[in-house]
């Protein structure tokens, strides 16, 4: 079983190497995907991260995994690959919106987060950018962290968040599976309680 890891903004492929070791430990291949929201619009990074997929696809079975606003790209890849390809067994969301992002929101005329962020951080804010992504047919699982974190605490008006998303930002009635852990939104894609339930998921 081959594995994709597509990590989070702002971040690199090396946020998940604690998580991809554990799932090559257990025998499963593991790959990733690296994109830069400051150079790059979310179409751009969507079309490079689709040919990956694509070849991916030709190798045999395989899972896909995205952290945050990787875990965007992918639901956005999904829905708009050609059907004639090969779909992934199970799509994993670790801390990934399916809503708009309160502190996107929040952040969004700022001029040093429209910097660093470019066209994906305004995407984040936007109701009709994320509505137009939608659900994904495939089984998929929600892993959502419940640590928050004191400096963005206040933005979210007592819901449970892990420093960065609330729960209700990720949720969706069409997810297979919701899981909660005390993590916070940095550590998802390294926790190796994650990997283990991707490993059980795999062989399950």
């Amino acid at each position: 079983m081959n594995v994709l890891f597509v990590h989070g903004m702002g971040r690199s492929p090396l946020s998940g190497w604690p998580l991809l070791r554990e799932l090559r430990r257990n025998g499963l291949n593991t790959y990733s995907f690296s994109y830069f929201v400051c150079a790059e619009t979310f179409a751009e990074i969507q079309t490079r991260l689709e040919l990956q997929i694509v070849e991916l696809a030709k190798q045999g079975d395989y899972v896909l995994v995205g952290h945050s606003l990787g875990g965007v790209l992918l639901r956005a890849v999904l829905n708009a690959i050609e059907k004639d390809i090969a779909q992934p067994k199970h799509l994993f969301l670790l801390g990934s919106p399916i809503s708009p992002s309160i502190l996107a929101q929040r952040l969004s005329k700022n001029v040093l987060y429209k910097l660093i962020t470019g066209d994906c951080g305004q995407l984040l804010c936007s109701f009709e950018r994320m509505n137009a992504i939608g659900a994904v047919g495939i089984p998929t699982t929600c892993i959502g962290g419940t640590k928050s974190i004191f400096i963005t605490k206040p933005f979210f008006s007592g819901q449970i968040n892990d420093g960065f998303v609330s729960l209700p930002e990720i949720s969706a009635d069409w997810f297979t599976e919701d899981i909660q852990l005390p993590l916070i939104h940095s550590v998802l894609p390294s926790s190796r309680r994650i990997a283990k339930l991707i490993v059980d998921a795999v062989r399950g």
